[in-house]
């Protein structure tokens, strides 16, 4: 896999840590895309990378989704603004609602038996919802907020490749040692990850 940098530190913990540093196998700037991604590779977009420095690699990315390859796109990293057939709308986000202990997110899992979704339950895509999307006829949901709207999908029907979508922000909570489900998601995310695109 390969993961653009921009250098913040919940991207370096998380890319460069040990937890996960063996699931990437190359990290370059956005700026460098254009050099070092191939059409076998997946392209694995970190939370929260400003979109501003994804944005002038749109035609690098369309390139490489025609060309048969995978992207992966988390939460904040605002993938409508350089990504094909997004529709997202974001929502404010409550940062405390865990504080009640009877508060219920209303995150479900309505895809439990895909190979991305494997050894998950619904805590672990529980933590903060920054806002959903509108998926694209024929792409597959994963994982909805209360209103069934999709914060976790893939589409393989936009492009001749594959994008897997999702407004979760695991691995800036990761980084940042906030929030342990997201840590939790990373385990059999980046795991089920390899294992689905190998299969």
């Amino acid at each position: 896999m390969i993961a653009p940098s921009v250098g913040s530190y919940y991207i370096v913990r998380s890319l460069e840590g040990p937890r996960y540093a063996d699931a990437f196998d190359v990290i370059a700037a956005p700026e460098e895309l254009a050099d070092v991604l191939q059409s076998a590779d997946t392209l694995w977009v970190p939370c929260r990378t400003p979109a501003q420095r994804m944005m002038p690699q749109r035609e690098v990315i369309a390139s490489h989704l025609q060309a048969g390859g995978t992207v992966v796109a988390l939460g904040e990293s605002r993938s409508d603004l350089w990504l094909p057939s997004i529709d997202f709308t974001e929502t404010p986000t409550n940062w405390w609602w865990w504080r009640d202990p009877d508060a219920d997110l209303g995150v479900s899992i309505v895809a439990p038996d895909h190979p991305l979704m494997r050894g998950m339950v619904k805590e672990d895509v529980t933590w903060h919802l920054h806002g959903w999307f509108v998926p694209p006829d024929g792409a597959e949901v994963l994982a909805t907020d209360a209103e069934g709207r999709a914060i976790l999908y893939v589409d393989e029907a936009s492009t001749p490749g594959r994008m897997i979508l999702s407004t979760l922000d695991p691995m800036f909570h990761h980084g940042s040692h906030f929030m342990p489900a997201t840590t939790r998601f990373l385990d059999r995310f980046v795991p089920n990850l390899k294992a689905y695109l190998h299969a």
